[in-house]
């Protein structure tokens, strides 16, 4: 496979923060795009509306076999398997619910495809967990540390058996953590943006765990190569830019940046019980395999991010929007 330009791919959960951008990224390149997503409605899958008259739209929960039939009648060529439930802290308090998305969810829609040219599932570098090695890399045993992560390792292993017993076209990627435009407010950067923007007091812990952050374009460039280069069959592939930065110095330069009068609480909050304190990407493979490396950088990624959520909040909370305004109808 050499180009996804006229090929029939399939999103699940396509109009989430990260794939709605791959979907309009796809649907740019002139594939034939369909979109698996809970509702089939342009106002659940606002961050895809722009596009939402170019894809096919597939309503069904991936929990459900029965209503996963309508795959086969679009018959995807690629398949990039993104639903899921991905919320870390939440999940202590859904276990049921993410163990039967992540894992039952990810068997029921591999079973509910035939004959795919090449099947991608988005898994997360949260499968890492605590590691003594603070660069983590694909030949690590993985140790995930919250039910959404062992959830997630479980689509692997299911992804494996299938690789290996049927030798069927699989990639496995673990993206590491992504910002950008359309991202909720549930992650650390929009949060952060959000509440400097508009003045509010930021509380956080001390701040001391690295993270790293990676725009989201450079992952959805990652994405379509995956599915481009016959290199990455039967493999884990990180894709990460590999550059940490400590939560504390993350939320200092956004409130520099958006020239904050916000208040900083740094401190202020209890560390989570299995915090991973430094987690950063080897992207060696990513670079063999997929010939990867990020393009956008993170100041560059991050300037971009607030200049959006500035517009964003414009439109949201001016009342004399045009947004506003529609609401009011």
């Amino acid at each position: 496979m050499t180009s996804l330009s006229r090929q029939r791919v399939l999103i699940t959960g396509g109009s989430g923060f990260i794939f709605s951008h791959l979907t309009r990224r796809l649907v740019a390149m002139g594939a034939e795009v369909a979109v698996l997503v809970r509702y089939g409605s342009v106002i659940d899958n606002v961050r895809i509306a722009d596009v939402w008259d170019d894809v096919h739209v597939i309503e069904a929960d991936i929990r459900d076999l029965d209503a996963l039939r309508a795959i086969r009648a679009f018959a995807p060529q690629v398949v990039y398997h993104a639903a899921a439930y991905n919320h870390v802290g939440g999940s202590f308090g859904k276990f049921n619910e993410v163990l039967d998305v992540n894992a039952k969810g990810t068997a029921n829609v591999l079973e509910s495809c035939e004959n795919f040219e090449r099947f991608i599932y988005i898994s997360t570098s949260e499968v890492y967990g605590h590691q003594t090695e603070p660069i983590f890399a694909e030949s690590m045993e993985p140790h995930p540390v919250s039910p959404y992560s062992v959830g997630k390792f479980a689509g692997e292993l299911y992804c494996r058996m299938k690789m290996e017993r049927m030798d069927q076209p699989i990639v496995v990627l673990r993206p590491f953590n992504a910002f950008g435009p359309y991202q909720t407010v549930r992650a650390v950067i929009p949060e952060m943006i959000e509440a400097c923007l508009l003045g509010r007091t930021v509380r956080s812990t001390e701040g001391r765990q690295t993270r790293e952050f990676n725009f989201v374009e450079n992952l959805v460039d990652g994405f379509v190569l995956a599915a481009e280069k016959e290199a990455a069959i039967g493999q884990v592939i990180n894709l990460g830019s590999g550059e940490e930065i400590a939560i504390r110095d993350l939320i200092t330069r956004i409130h520099a940046e958006t020239g904050s009068t916000s208040k900083l609480e740094i401190g202020a909050l209890p560390n989570r019980p299995t915090e991973i304190w430094r987690m950063s990407a080897s992207n060696d493979r990513a670079r063999e395999r997929l010939g990867w490396s990020p393009r956008v950088s993170f100041n560059d990624g991050l300037t971009r991010t607030i200049a959006w959520y500035r517009e964003y909040l414009a439109q949201f909370k001016d009342r004399d929007s045009r947004l506003c305004r529609l609401c009011r109808i």
